[in-house]
């Protein structure tokens, strides 16, 4: 699968990800880096169908009202350690990827669940 992750998420977290066999940009990667606006992730996303993992709630909004981004991974963790994000997005990873994404295209992930929006 094909992940860009927002920019209050971790790079490291977008690293676990490729080692786990996915192609994935951090906006870090992007020329604007961490300024790259919204807009522009979502035209990233739905070009190159991209699913959008992010904490930002603008994103569900513009997904809801227009549907962009292409797929949406929201993490809704609150405020937790890099590692402990790591580790639940480690134990959920086939999840989220062979089950949720697959069949739904917005997802969030919680500290306990994943929930998968219709």
């Amino acid at each position: 699968m094909k992940f860009l992750v927002d920019a209050q998420l971790p790079r490291h977290l977008a690293a676990s990800l490729k080692w786990s066999g996915h192609d994935v940009l951090h906006t870090l990667d992007l020329p604007s880096g961490n300024r790259t606006p919204d807009w522009r992730i979502n035209e990233i996303s739905v070009e190159e169908q991209r699913i959008v993992v992010t904490k930002d709630a603008d994103f569900v909004n513009s997904f809801l009202l227009s549907g962009v981004p292409y797929k949406l991974l929201l993490v809704s963790t609150g405020n937790i350690s890099n590692l402990e994000l790591e580790g639940i997005f480690a134990k959920n990873l086939s999840a989220i990827i062979v089950g949720a994404l697959d069949m739904y295209e917005f997802v969030e992930i919680t500290r306990t669940s994943l929930i998968e929006h219709r």
